[in-house]
């Protein structure tokens, strides 16, 4: 798939006249959003109540050789980084707090095969403010990914894996230091707890993944050295 693959929701983009004030220079352009109709995330009721999430969540490490849908996909995204609420004149809010609102994150998916339903094999950066996927590389890389990761067998035996960046500079510039010793951390860990959650509700399992070589990540990923790889997530169904 080429360009971008729209995850099909928007919260009222008629309302969000904010520009690019909030982008930064390390942001990738999105360019041929091209939608799949898929439909909005959940935001609302579902089969499990969070503390039910919360008491049921484990780390998982065993997944079934079946693909996702295209709505998991999306959900497990919308709860890391997806737009909660759009705000006129204001940065939006998201699914996992930011420490002013500076947003350093940056989620990546490394889709394998049978990986998901309507997308092929690649590695895709996620646009919260579009909730769209645009492909940077094409090919199953998940064999790598799992070499990157001390060959950690079930980082290439999931369906994806859900890899969560943070560029520092975002925070660092409000909060100097203390930023990235501190804020771009516990933002990692909000986000991934998320994910943590609903892939839990959605009956899928994951795993927390820190065991990797960074800078074969960020050339995996190919960016540049303002990512800072934080974890992993493989994401698949239960076996």
């Amino acid at each position: 798939m080429a360009g971008s693959v729209l995850l099909g929701w928007s919260l009222n983009p008629a309302d969000d006249d904010r520009g690019d004030e909030n982008q930064s220079d390390t942001e990738q352009a999105t360019t041929e959003v091209e939608s799949n109709g898929l439909p909005d995330p959940r935001t609302a009721g579902g089969n499990e109540t969070v503390t039910a999430a919360i008491a049921d969540r484990r780390s998982r490490r065993e997944y079934a050789a079946e693909s996702l849908s295209a709505e998991e996909l999306g959900q497990l995204l919308w709860a890391a980084q997806g737009i909660t609420k759009r705000r006129l004149h204001a940065v939006d809010f998201r699914a996992a707090p930011s420490a002013g609102a500076t947003y350093p994150l940056e989620v990546f998916v490394v889709i394998g095969d049978p990986g998901v339903v309507e997308f092929d094999p690649g590695i895709y950066s996620y646009d919260p403010d579009a909730h769209a996927l645009e492909l940077t590389k094409q090919g199953d890389v998940q064999s790598e990914l799992q070499e990157i990761a001390v060959d950690q067998e079930w980082v290439g035996a999931a369906a994806l894996d859900i890899v969560i960046t943070g560029v520092d500079e975002r925070t660092t510039q409000k909060y100097g230091s203390r930023g990235r010793a501190r804020y771009v951390p516990m933002e990692a860990g909000h986000a991934g707890e998320n994910v943590y959650l609903q892939a839990e509700s959605l009956g899928l399992s994951t795993v927390s993944v820190g065991a990797f070589d960074d800078d074969a990540l960020r050339d995996l990923l190919d960016v540049s050295d303002s990512y800072r790889p934080l974890s992993i997530f493989p994401v698949g169904r239960r076996a």
